[in-house]
């Protein structure tokens, strides 16, 4: 980086003083401090997205444990239903009953879904909108 106020000698320069420094010494410095700066940032950014890609992975794993257990539980509660219907009518019909049920529930699920994606606009419009704006940005006014 550059020193920290005129006159001061910086870590690049080997203790001579900048006011010394030729405009292409002082930009190079300037240049491979930059350099330094953005490799540090991106090294950062990745040491943080590990730690946060380890953290969503476990949840991840978590809520497929919760989902698998769901289905355990609404399986046995189909055939709890299946076997408290075949109490009262013949069990072919009440498998049917119990399938019937699951039928329309995924039938609605499905339908539902499918509308839900049809409404997802897949292009980040925000960011287009911004990068678009970028050149404007960078022309001198």
């Amino acid at each position: 980086m550059s020193a920290p106020y005129p006159g001061a000698s910086s870590p690049h320069d080997g203790g001579r003083h900048a006011a010394d420094a030729s405009v292409g010494e002082l930009l190079a410095d300037v240049s491979r401090d930059l350099s330094t700066l953005m490799r540090q940032e991106v090294e950062l950014a990745k040491a943080e997205i590990k730690t946060e890609v380890a953290k969503a992975g476990k949840g991840v794993g978590l809520l497929g444990g919760s989902g698998f257990a769901g289905y355990m539980v609404l399986l046995f509660l189909s055939i709890a239903l299946w076997w408290g219907l075949a109490n009262v009518m013949d069990q072919g019909w009440a498998a049917l009953i119990v399938a019937g049920v699951w039928a329309v529930l995924g039938a609605v699920l499905f339908i539902t879904g499918r509308g839900t994606l049809r409404a997802v606009n897949p292009t980040p419009e925000r960011t287009v909108d911004t990068v678009k704006q970028v050149p404007d940005a960078l022309k001198v006014h």
